[in-house]
């Protein structure tokens, strides 16, 4: 604790008024957010990497974007960093009853829809509170990078029945969709919204049939990302004494692709 209370208290003096960091002064919740999400990557990153060193480190970086968050309130006067830690702490407590409390669950699926009830039961009343309608699709928030959002909120349809019952079903609609986007490419009046809708909707079908199959479609993308970046960088140092890639012609090229995937996946700058 001792250590925590240090953290709240340098946070404090860099937001003096007086005495504290001009950088830090300038701060307020919209300009930190960018700051939060660069350092939940990080963590992210560091966890794929398995750097458990690094891991260390980014994760002080992120309970720091805590601590500013709870600082800005605090001069605010609407909570602190004791009432977040309280509140979360409270949260955790209402959500296991079958350890704080007499409820038994023997397995983690049954703790998993145990959990999403829970989350449930809060969320109509928060509906209530602000006096709208519920529904299954409450809080999932904007803020969500695209894929990871699509799979939360096909799961959330999926809890009241709206799903295909087989991953046939999903490949079949994905196949029409990749029909209709073929359509609006080779239409030449077609308009970029259009071509953007039917994209759209090829993404999303694609993240429903990771769903189906199991997989996070960001973690997916993630390691497509990776293998292109290796791939891409092996593709160049082959190119590089023939002038680079950008100065072979297309069959050089294809050539040294066609090499960087048949590469050891360990070289490549250790992507």
């Amino acid at each position: 604790m001792q250590s925590m209370e240090q953290l709240l208290e340098i946070m404090r003096r860099l937001r003096d008024p007086q005495t504290g960091c001009p950088w830090d002064r300038e701060q307020t919740f919209e300009t930190i957010v960018p700051h939060t999400l660069e350092e939940a990557y990080e963590v992210a990153d560091a966890i794929e990497r398995g750097d458990l060193d690094e891991l260390g480190e980014e994760l002080g970086d992120l309970l720091f974007q805590v601590v500013f968050y709870a600082q800005l309130a605090a001069e605010r006067g609407a909570f602190d960093f004791a009432d977040v830690a309280a509140g979360i702490g409270e949260k955790l407590i209402r959500r296991h009853p079958h350890v704080f409390g007499e409820e038994a669950i023997d397995s983690s699926a049954a703790q998993t829809e145990a959990w999403e009830r829970h989350k449930e039961g809060e969320r109509r009343v928060k509906a209530e509170r602000q006096g709208c309608e519920p529904s299954v699709l409450d809080g999932v928030i904007l803020a969500l990078p695209a894929l990871t959002r699509a799979a939360k909120l096909q799961r959330r349809a999926a809890r009241v029945g709206f799903d295909w019952s087989e991953v046939g079903g999903v490949l079949d609609k994905l196949d029409e969709e990749l029909a209709e986007l073929r359509a609006e490419v080779a239409d030449p009046g077609a308009s970029d919204e259009r071509r953007a809708e039917e994209l759209g909707d090829v993404l999303f079908t694609c993240v429903n049939l990771a769903r189906h199959l199991g997989i996070d479609p960001e973690g997916a993308l993630r390691e497509a990302n990776a293998k292109f970046e290796r791939r891409f960088r092996l593709m160049e140092q082959a190119l590089r004494p023939r002038g680079g890639v950008e100065r072979v012609d297309g069959e050089a090229r294809e050539a040294a692709w066609a090499a960087s995937k048949l590469a050891p996946r360990d070289e490549g700058d250790g992507l």
